[in-house]
Formats: C-alpha cells, sequence, structure tokens
C-alpha cells in the first residue's frame, strides 16, 4: 500500500479526530471510505452525463430503436416455437 501526505483545513482535522474517535475507527480508514464513496459518486454522475447526451442524439436513439425491435422480433421468434 502506498503512503499519501496531503494537508487539510483545521476544522476538517478537528471533525475526523471526533469522527475517529466516536466511531472507534483510524482516521486513515475514514479517509479511504470516504473517498471511495466521493469517487463513486463521480462516476455516477458522469455516467448521468453520458446518458444525458446520448438522450439528444439521434444516432443513438436510432440505435437503441433498432436494438428494441430486434429483442422484440425474438421473443416473437421464441413466443411461437421457431
Amino acid at each position: 500500500m502506498a503512503t499519501y501526505t496531503s494537508t487539510l483545513p483545521d476544522n476538517l482535522l478537528k471533525e475526523l479526530a471526533k469522527a475517529s474517535k466516536d466511531l472507534k475507527m483510524p482516521k486513515n480508514k475514514i479517509i479511504e471510505k470516504a473517498l471511495e464513496i466521493y469517487l463513486e459518486q463521480l462516476d455516477k454522475l458522469a455516467y448521468l452525463k453520458s446518458y444525458k447526451r446520448m438522450a439528444k442524439d439521434e444516432d443513438m436513439i436510432k440505435m437503441a430503436e433498432e436494438g428494441m425491435a430486434d429483442y422484440y422480433n425474438q421473443l416473437l421468434e421464441l413466443e411461437s416455437g421457431d
């Protein structure tokens, strides 16, 4: 595991120390978990933005519609036993 050194504002360090004491958890573990959660949220935001862009892209909409039509036809074939 790599070591990372950083500075934080005093008020944030105080809150971190309190959380560490209250949770009986090392400060580095709290920071690690908080960073994991934050990065997950950034990923979700990136996906959301890309889906919003795709919703406005006529070519993407056409491809999705064609894919759904193919899927529907496959379901009909399975239903008819062909």
